[in-house]
């Protein structure tokens, strides 16, 4: 009898290996870049396309190799997502192969369940082409889509648990949405979707610059580097750019940013203040873009896509438009917890200028407060990390078995997309 316990103890671990002592793989598969990562480590951020270079056209560059090119002037980019949805999967299967291969992750699918995301009102025939990568080619374990924004509000809902509400703002590369949570739930009718996104005021600001000063419409790589380092979203936008008009030392706006040569010089960078000169040419030779309206007038776009004439609302108009369309009650909750999470918030200044704007809209007796995490572009991998290690997650995921059983039917009822 003994020997037999013994032995019932010795087999049963493996018998009884659950799915939260499973690997879980956390990704928020983005328009510019894929956050990944285990549950039980950090995340990566990577972008979510394959490269050509000018140089060696016939080569492709998947993802992380970008830092392989030698040259990377006059890059082209092949992106899985048109729109902001999902639409070239033979980019995204190389992309996913790569970041699931023995390179990156070194997946086991078989005991490995993945949380993976997709927009908002996805449409059902991307939704069924995923299910059916990842459970049939891929053969996951279990699987869970949602959106990003959930795992967001997951994280804030987690990390302030006496909160009821929160609006989250998600600003990324092909769209700026939205939404209202209540209790971790998304409230359909409140969600508002701009079409301005990182690409649209990457693509703005190349044609600035091409038209007033350098042609650079082939330089999207090096341009939204000169986005990111330079640009800022204006407190004053009228009295800015009288500023960016003045002449010599006062006009405090005007920055001079030296272009990489991929030779001497491998990243963009901004002359300092006491460095720059007003009159006649730098000595060194160096490519010098001058920038002084473009610095905010290209992040205005996000407040103001109008200005060049896309007939929509403002963030901020937006968010008014989200929390009139919920109960009253409501009101008061969503204006305090405001979470603006995407890489378009990481503009300066951004932070500051949505929360003036808001509480010259909101009503007078309702405090406003816009939060911005510490790292607004991961922040929904975090989420995830956490949904991966709570208790319920084993409810909330399809298992490959229920998937050959029941197919789409089930993942349709369990993933609220």
């Amino acid at each position: 009898m003994d020997t037999f316990l013994w032995m019932c103890s010795k087999t049963r671990p493996s018998l009884l290996r659950t799915e939260s002592q499973m690997a879980t793989l956390v990704l928020d598969n983005g328009a510019y870049t894929a956050k990944i990562g285990y549950s039980q480590e950090s995340v990566s951020v990577i972008p979510n396309c394959q490269f050509r270079s000018k140089t060696s056209r016939l080569k492709t560059f998947t993802a992380n190799q970008l830092d392989e090119i030698k040259d990377p002037s006059g890059l082209f980019y092949i992106l899985p997502f048109q729109k902001g949805y999902l639409v070239n999967w033979d980019v995204q299967r190389k992309v996913w192969d790569h970041l699931f291969g023995k390179e990156m992750f070194k997946v086991d699918f078989s005991d490995t369940s993945v949380i993976i995301t997709e927009p908002y009102f996805n449409f059902s025939s991307i939704q069924e082409s995923m299910n059916e990568i990842l459970f049939e080619e891929y053969q996951f374990q279990s699987a869970l889509r949602t959106n990003a924004g959930s795992l967001s509000a997951h994280h804030y809902f987690h990390s302030r648990p006496s909160e009821l509400c929160c609006l989250l703002v998600d600003s990324g590369f092909s769209f700026t949405h939205v939404v209202p949570y209540c209790r971790s739930k998304k409230m359909k009718e409140g969600i508002r979707r701009l079409n301005v996104g990182g690409k649209l005021l990457t693509n703005h600001l190349k044609e600035i610059i091409s038209y007033r000063q350098l042609h650079v419409m082939d330089e999207t790589h090096v341009i939204n580097q000169v986005k990111e380092d330079v640009c800022y979203v204006s407190q004053q936008f009228y009295k800015d750019m009288e500023v960016s008009q003045l002449k010599g030392g006062e006009n405090t706006v005007v920055k001079d940013y030296v272009l990489p040569d991929f030779s001497s010089i491998k990243k963009g960078f901004c002359k300092p203040p006491d460095e720059m000169l007003f009159s006649g040419k730098y000595k060194t030779g160096e490519q010098i873009l001058r920038l002084a309206n473009e610095r905010f007038a290209v992040p205005e776009m996000l407040l103001h896509p109008s200005d060049i004439g896309i007939q929509e609302m403002g963030v901020h108009e937006a968010i008014v438009d989200s929390i009139q369309s919920m109960p009253e009650e409501m009101h008061a909750h969503f204006y305090q917890n405001v979470v603006l999470t995407g890489g378009n918030t990481l503009f300066p200044g951004f932070r500051e200028r949505l929360e003036a704007e808001l509480r010259s809209l909101a009503p007078a007796h309702l405090p406003v407060s816009v939060l911005q995490p510490a790292n607004p572009i991961c922040y929904a991998w975090e989420g995830g990390k956490l949904l991966a290690h709570s208790p319920d997650y084993d409810e909330v995921v399809v298992t490959r078995e229920d998937y050959e059983e029941n197919g789409h039917f089930i993942c349709e009822e369990k993933f609220d997309i």
